[in-house]
């Protein structure tokens, strides 16, 4: 089964994409939308979803640093319940906190340009979401 990892922001849509075994998460793309335009991002996501026969998605929410809740993950939940009722698949939440930090580290390691890091962030950040929610699905 496949299984969709995703970062939104208010202007890109990072997509992350299991294997059929669920042990390796890839990074598909990074979507770019103009800003709040979602209806972009779903119409994406419902070609995404089709062509890789996904049957789960697991969706990063944006907390606080100290575990509050942060105004985007209110904008999040939103944006994942419309999209549970248009694709019909669960949709897992995945607490976020540190993943873009994690990923800006590993692309300043790669030595990545500013403009490559930006250009990443997002898909990278999904990636790791992704990947650590396959590593504590198969530890339980």
């Amino acid at each position: 089964m496949r299984i969709l990892g995703l970062d939104l922001g208010t202007k890109s849509l990072g997509i992350a994409i299991s294997d059929e075994l669920e042990i390796i998460a890839s990074g598909l793309e990074n979507f770019n939308f103009n800003a709040y335009d979602y209806e972009a991002a779903y119409k994406r996501l419902d070609s995404i979803i089709e062509r890789y026969q996904v049957k789960l998605i697991v969706i990063g929410l944006p907390y606080h640093l100290h575990g509050e809740e942060s105004k985007a993950v209110e904008r999040v939940r939103k944006f994942s319940k419309i999209l549970e009722e248009r694709v019909h698949l669960p949709i897992e939440e995945y607490d976020e906190r540190w993943t873009s930090k994690i990923a800006d580290s590993y692309m300043l390691e790669a030595d990545l340009s500013r403009k490559k890091r930006k250009e990443n962030i997002d898909k990278l950040s999904a990636v790791i979401i992704l990947q650590d929610y396959l590593d504590r699905r198969k530890q339980k």
